[in-house]
């Protein structure tokens, strides 16, 4: 199981497990995660202009590359489960599909029927190379930026922001486009994907993960709908085509900035075993002003939240996301991202021997 458990008792003890994303899975890499202490591994797609600069590998060997026709064979995933494997950790899952892939189908344009094809492929080959998850998200690129300018942080540490005031038009048609869109139809366009991909999923055995819009800002920017911006549309997405095997990639940050209350949330989704991992991230401030923060920093208690994830029985894995960066860190932040592993490590272990 890698989601929650529902029906959580007193004595059924939570599995949480620390585990990190990384687009490379070279020797080195693995060697340093699995000294941290990590158990899973997700990988990033190579489409490196998914993330931001900072969040990136810049080397593109060891890597498993997933866009658009570019769907690793069943070959080709069970060696990089196989790499990762042979340094002690768990390949667990994509840890999401790029916007090259999902694009077309969510703008319902010429194309999209091609792209379902490469991501039930994705999906098939997944499920045969025993990778058990696939996250995604239904965020359009090149609107607005992520974020703005960064802030400071303790130390002189840098923190990205974003602050709605600094975006010069967001009602402006996006570049590229030719028409303003309505959220009726990216709804229809939405609950079509799950009527195809959900039940592919259901027979390759692998669970998919939906990551909410970031940042979650208004119902559109560039006069295109951001659907996964609140608590309400994310039970919409999970009762469409409800099913095991599609769930929550539950972004700990994104729901802060919204302004929810993090432990109510986990424990809402988790009632109904919809929560496949989770980015353990958080913020100060919320939409339409935050900026990103250490994790023992910002607006929700992380004790109290990993207390919640075990309480919940919750048996599945943590990762840092998007982290500060820190003095003498790498593109990928690897001082940043050891500090989060650890800290997490440590929340854990005090949790579940209480």
């Amino acid at each position: 199981m890698t989601g929650s458990s529902a029906n959580a008792s007193a004595e059924t003890r939570s599995d949480i497990r620390v585990g990190v994303r990384t687009r490379t899975l070279s020797d080195s890499r693995l060697r340093y995660v699995r000294q941290l202490g990590a158990t899973d591994v997700f990988v990033d797609h190579a489409d490196t202009e998914e993330e931001p600069d900072e969040f990136n590998d810049r080397d593109g060997s060891d890597t498993v590359a997933v866009g658009r026709d570019s769907i690793p064979s069943v070959a080709e995933l069970e060696a990089a489960r196989e790499q990762v494997e042979s340094h002690g950790l768990r390949l667990t899952g994509i840890q999401s599909l790029p916007y090259s892939l999902y694009g077309d189908i969510m703008f319902g344009r010429e194309g999209k029927r091609d792209a379902l094809e490469q991501i039930t492929t994705l999906i098939r080959n997944l499920g045969e190379a025993d990778v058990p998850i696939l996250g995604y998200q239904w965020n359009p690129r090149g609107v607005v930026p992520m974020r703005t300018e960064p802030v400071e942080l303790r130390g002189g540490a840098e923190g990205t922001a974003f602050d709605f005031d600094e975006i010069d038009d967001p009602d402006a048609l996006a570049p590229g486009l030719d028409r303003a869109y309505e959220e009726a139809e990216f709804w229809a366009n939405y609950e079509a994907f799950l009527e195809e991909v959900v039940p592919v999923a259901e027979e390759a055995g692998v669970r998919l993960a939906l990551h909410p819009v970031d940042p979650p800002v208004l119902e559109s920017m560039g006069r295109i709908p951001r659907l996964f911006r609140n608590v309400a549309n994310f039970e919409r997405a999970m009762e469409h085509v409800p099913s095991d095997n599609h769930g929550l990639k539950l972004c700990l940050g994104c729901f802060s900035q919204m302004g929810e209350d993090v432990t109510d949330v986990l424990r809402q989704f988790a009632e109904r075993d919809q929560i496949v991992f989770i980015h353990f991230r958080d913020v100060v401030g919320t939409v339409p002003e935050f900026n990103e923060t250490f994790v023992d920093e910002g607006n929700f208690d992380t004790a109290e939240a990993v207390r919640t994830l075990d309480d919940v029985g919750f048996e599945g894995a943590v990762i840092p996301d998007h982290v500060p960066k820190m003095e003498g860190d790498d593109d990928w932040r690897h001082r940043a991202r050891g500090f989060t592993v650890g800290y997490l490590r440590g929340v854990v272990d005090t949790v579940r021997g209480e």
